[in-house]
């Protein structure tokens, strides 16, 4: 045994046992986040439940399974069910049942023992909204501008609904939005004319010549946004709920009507890619529980972006330093030691620093020296994007600071020797000679630093994130990147979603989704960063021998 021991083999065996759980507890997580999340857009099977309760009352419920559990037959006790002799548990359902002008919740729990039959009507239609969430029932009617026709005419009535949406959303995006921020610019010009005492009466005139221009084009706009909002609402539908209630849903208000009994297995898995792709491209409805996350995924990969041009010159620089020019002492023993504590810093502690520093000290005096014109609202007094990126390059500073310490010192001194005496400077050599070689680890120290920073939340509450942007930091407006805006975070939707939604229930199986998109997205970037390391190590491979 001890001969066993000496020999490193228990060492051996228990290294590859740790990494094995670990490997495992891993695709054990993806696996649950990938079930969980993606069977959020697989079309599920529409139920029709007939039920008596236990005062004898008969009720009809129409929904989606959304959950099923086993509940002690104890607390059924003082209830009038009956259960078999022994029974000690009872299965009930969680029904997702819609229709909010109608009920109260979006889900209800079924007792098993209650229900008298269930069936899955091939009528029975799913009516996706853009409020309300969605709406289950029979179509009873479809009108066209007041005059009852055959329902065969609702999938061209759908689509010329969506044509005329996506003209609305055109319009107020792009051309109206450009409108106000123009009509909001030429106001601040005006004000800041008037600061500097450079305000003249032909300036003014030209100035309110401008926005008569603007505003002019702003009312043909208008017009032409108040003609198509009356034509997207001229149709209805008249739709028959659980209980026998007649509902008129106007069209302006339906994103898509699915008969999810009707679908074979390819129609389901066509319409599985299709809620895929809308939920990578559309913008979150309902306060962030239904929709897509497309802002989210924006602000996610800007801000990485961001924070990785930053990080990663200085600290680079910072490593080079403290590697090759920096002395033996005291004082390079203290920055060491500074930049090691720095990593083990709270993350919550630099959203901390980064507000009042960054946000109220920089931002603020940013403010009074080159936008006085729009106090007292601040421009870069307030959160955004850029503190957010600062913040977590400082946060994540660290990491490729000894990334590329490490590299450095793998490099022979005789590589460095060899350059000066051939005539090199010490600035060549490492232009020339120690970067390349040491490129592999700096993209290691980056690789690092991006995981770091896109799961970041704790700071980013602080300096700049927010659960609905009502613009991108990117637009066609100039300058046309404004890092002065907040944004939408993959990880605070997640948050945001899983403890802050009015609905949880609802809001469960989008919080998988998010998350399997965040690691998605996470795992695209490394790999990104991995091949260009992989590259740089093959393409300096042979200096380094």
């Amino acid at each position: 045994m001890n001969k066993w021991f000496s020999s490193g083999s228990p060492w051996i065996w228990l290294s590859a046992g740790g990494v094995s759980i670990s490997l495992i507890s891993v695709l054990g997580l993806l696996w649950l986040i990938a079930s969980k999340g993606l069977s959020y857009f697989w079309p599920a099977d529409i139920y029709e439940f007939k039920s008596i309760n236990d005062q004898g009352i008969h009720g009809t419920v129409i929904g989606e399974i959304y959950d099923r559990e086993f509940i002690p037959a104890s607390q059924l006790a003082h209830t009038d069910i009956k259960l078999a002799p022994g029974e000690e548990t009872v299965e009930r359902l969680l029904v997702k049942t819609g229709n909010r002008e109608l009920v109260s919740l979006d889900f209800r729990w079924l007792l098993v023992p209650e229900i008298q039959t269930t069936t899955k009507p091939e009528d029975v239609v799913v009516i996706e909204r853009r409020t309300n969430g969605n709406f289950y029932g029979y179509i009873e009617s479809v009108i066209l501008d007041g005059t009852v026709v055959d329902i065969s005419k609702l999938p061209e009535l759908l689509e010329r609904v969506d044509n005329f949406q996506e003209e609305i959303d055109t319009l107020q995006n792009s051309y109206i939005g450009a409108i106000n921020y123009k009509i909001e610019r030429t106001r601040l010009k005006e004000r800041k004319y008037k600061l500097d005492n450079e305000l003249t009466d032909e300036l003014v005139k030209e100035l309110n010549t401008e926005v008569a221009d603007l505003e002019a084009e702003y009312q043909v706009l208008e017009a032409e946004l108040m003609g198509l909002r009356k034509q997207v609402a001229r149709d209805q539908i008249v739709v028959r709920a659980m209980d026998g209630q007649k509902v008129t849903i106007n069209f302006e208000h339906i994103l898509k009507v699915t008969y999810n009994n009707r679908l074979n297995f390819i129609d389901k898995f066509l319409t599985f890619l299709q809620q895929i792709s809308a939920f990578l491209v559309d913008d979150p409805r309902e306060a962030n529980t239904e929709g897509g996350v497309f802002p989210a995924i924006f602000g996610t990969v800007l801000m990485v972006l961001l924070m990785t041009v930053i990080v990663s010159p200085f600290g680079v620089i910072a490593a080079i330093y403290l590697h090759e020019y920096a002395g033996k002492n005291a004082f390079t023993k203290l920055l060491r030691i500074a930049v090691i504590n720095l990593a083990g810093v709270p993350s919550i502690v630099y959203g901390v620093f980064g507000l009042g520093f960054f946000v109220y000290m920089v931002g603020g005096s940013l403010d009074q020296l080159f936008y006085p014109e729009t106090l007292p609202s601040p421009t870069f007094g307030t959160p955004g994007v850029m503190w957010s990126a600062i913040t977590l390059a400082i946060l994540t500073l660290p990491v490729v600071i000894v990334s590329t310490e490490e590299g450095l010192s793998r490099i022979p001194s005789a590589m460095r020797h060899g350059s000066l005496a051939l005539g090199a400077t010490k600035a060549e050599t490492l232009w020339r000679i120690i970067l390349p070689i040491a490129s592999p680890a700096i993209m290691t120290g980056i690789i690092l630093a991006i995981a770091r920073a896109a799961g970041e939340v704790a700071p980013l509450m602080l300096v700049g994130v927010v659960k609905m942007a009502p613009n991108l930091p990117l637009d066609g407006n100039f300058p046309f990147l404004h890092l002065d805006r907040k944004f939408m975070h993959l990880g605070f939707h997640i948050y945001d979603v899983g403890f802050q939604s009015p609905n949880v229930e609802a809001a469960r199986p989008l919080v998988y989704a998010t998350a399997l998109l965040l690691v998605t997205i996470i795992v695209g970037l490394n790999m990104t960063a991995v091949s260009v390391r992989n590259k740089l190590r093959e393409k300096y491979r042979m200096l380094e021998h």
